[in-house]
């Protein structure tokens, strides 16, 4: 007789500001949960190992990769994905013009993780984080270098080589602000 499926428990999730309650199998990641339970999949598999950053989500105000951590963990949290970075369907986030406007993408591929790392990274910035490289973790720089922004998005692989621009889309919401 063959094994039968796994058990399935309730995730409830507020994913880019709507409620979702998803029934999945407690190895599900929140990257799966994403793409086949909630059916949004802006957010990309790309190497499903944290190595190249293109699931990378937002939840409850931190970035993650969602390959990495299973649905079960986050019950209860917020998820912002790509789909929900945008004030409302008609506009675009000030990321998301910017990345338009200097040409930061080519495939596209990993396009919502650094969507979604540039909106965390400018929030982080924003608080007063600080990053490795930071030169005193006591004050936040009064604006964020290339190198900052560099460190901050080292997370995240375009394998298209797009970096200048989007370090330069980065550079100028980060300043507009």
């Amino acid at each position: 007789m063959p094994p039968s499926a796994a058990p399935t428990m309730p995730v409830r999730l507020t994913i880019n500001g709507h409620p979702y309650e998803l029934q999945v199998e407690a190895r599900t990641t929140l990257l799966d949960a994403l793409r086949e339970y909630a059916e949004l999949t802006g957010t990309k598999k790309g190497c499903d190992r944290g190595q190249c950053g293109a699931c990378t989500v937002i939840v409850s105000g931190r970035r993650i990769n969602s390959c990495l951590t299973l649905a079960v963990m986050h019950d209860g949290e917020t998820v912002t994905t790509v789909e929900g970075l945008a004030p409302n369907a008609d506009a675009l986030a000030p990321i998301q013009r910017a990345f338009i406007e200097k040409d930061a993408f080519q495939c596209g591929y990993c396009t919502s993780g650094q969507l979604c790392s540039a909106t965390a990274l400018i929030d982080e910035y924003r608080r007063g984080d600080a990053s490795a490289i930071t030169a005193d973790v006591r004050f936040r720089p009064a604006q964020l270098s290339e190198d900052e922004i560099r460190e901050r998005m080292s997370g995240n692989i375009c394998r298209c080589g797009a970096y200048p621009n989007i370090v330069a889309a980065v550079k100028a919401v980060a300043s507009s602000t």
